[in-house]
C-alpha cells in the first residue's frame, strides 16, 4: 500500500509518500483548518501517487478520530470526514505518537516532542500510550508554556534550556524509561541533551505514519488513542523493522 503521512503542525503542513524522499509542505496557523489542509494537500500532491493516508494530528486522538480540538490550530477538526474528503481510507493518529511509533528501537522509550507546544508519548515493549502531558501543571503556567515555543521566544534559548533539562528530568523520574528521545524541531537549539536522552529526527514522524498501515501480530484496539480521553488503555504493537511543526 502506497500511504501519503501528513504531519499536522501549529506553522506547517509536512508531507510525504512512502518510496520517496521528498518532502512538502505548506504553512497552517492559529486558524488552520481542516478544510483548508484537504485543499492544500490536494493541491500539492496532484503529481503523487498513493492508496492512503496516514494524518498526525497535534491534539488527543480516541479511535482514529479527533476528540478535541487542537491548541495551536483552527477550529472544525472534531467530527470531520476525512475519508470523505480525500476519498481515500485515512488513518488518524496524535502527531506526538506518530513520530515516536517512527523513532522507537524497543524497550520503554519516552518520547517528547519540542515544537510548538510539547508532544509527549510513552512506548513500552511496543505498547503505544500516547499523553497530554504539556498541559499538566508547571511552575505558574505547564509544562508546554516552559519548554513548547512560547516559552523559548519568552524566556531566551538559556533558560529555555534549563526548563526543558528539568522537564526531563521531572518525566524520567515519573515514567522511568530505558531511554528518551527528545523530538521536535527545536531539540537542534540544546547544546547538550539530559542524561538517557538521545535526539530524534522529524523525519522519524514519515516512519511512524507509514508503520501505522503494518499488520503486527498482538496489535491493541487503537494505536491512535489519547490516554487523555480514554484511560488506562493498551495500544498495539510497533514493528521494530520500521511535533518541529
Amino acid at each position: 500500500m502506497n500511504v501519503l503521512v501528513l504531519d499536522v503542525g501549529g506553522t506547517s503542513v509536512k508531507m510525504q509518500v512512502a518510496g520517496s524522499e521528498e518532502v512538502r509542505k505548506f504553512p497552517s496557523g492559529p486558524t488552520f483548518t481542516p478544510r483548508e489542509l484537504v485543499a492544500g494537500v490536494l493541491d500539492m500532491v496532484r503529481d503523487w501517487k498513493f492508496d492512503a493516508i496516514t494524518v498526525g494530528y497535534p491534539g488527543p486522538v480516541l479511535r482514529g478520530k479527533a476528540v478535541a480540538e487542537p491548541r495551536n490550530l483552527g477550529e472544525g477538526w472534531m467530527g470531520f470526514d476525512f475519508a470523505t474528503a480525500f476519498g481515500r481510507p485515512v488513518k488518524m493518529i496524535n502527531d506526538a505518537a506518530m513520530q515516536a511509533l517512527g523513532s522507537y528501537e524497543g524497550g520503554r522509550m519516552l518520547f517528547l516532542g519540542l515544537g510548538t507546544g510539547l508532544g509527549t508519548t510513552l512506548i513500552s515493549d511496543g505498547h503505544i500510550e500516547p499523553m497530554e502531558l504539556g498541559h499538566l501543571p508547571y511552575g505558574k503556567s505547564t509544562f508546554e508554556d516552559h519548554v513548547g515555543r512560547r516559552g523559548l521566544k519568552r524566556m531566551g534559548k538559556k533558560k529555555w534550556r534549563r526548563h526543558v533539562e528539568r522537564v526531563v528530568d521531572r518525566l524520567t523520574a515519573a515514567f522511568l524509561p530505558d531511554y528518551v528521545v527528545l523530538g521536535g524541531g527545536n531539540v537542534k537549539k540544546l547544546k547538550a541533551l539530559p542524561p538517557l536522552a538521545r535526539p530524534g529526527d522529524n523525519a522519524n514522524a514519515f516512519v511512524g505514519g507509514h508503520r501505522l498501515w503494518d499488520e503486527p501480530v498482538g496489535r491493541g484496539p487503537d494505536p491512535a488513542a489519547s490516554p487523555s480521553a480514554r484511560p488506562e488503555r493498551k495500544a498495539g504493537k510497533a514493528r521494530r523493522d520500521g511535533g518541529d511543526d
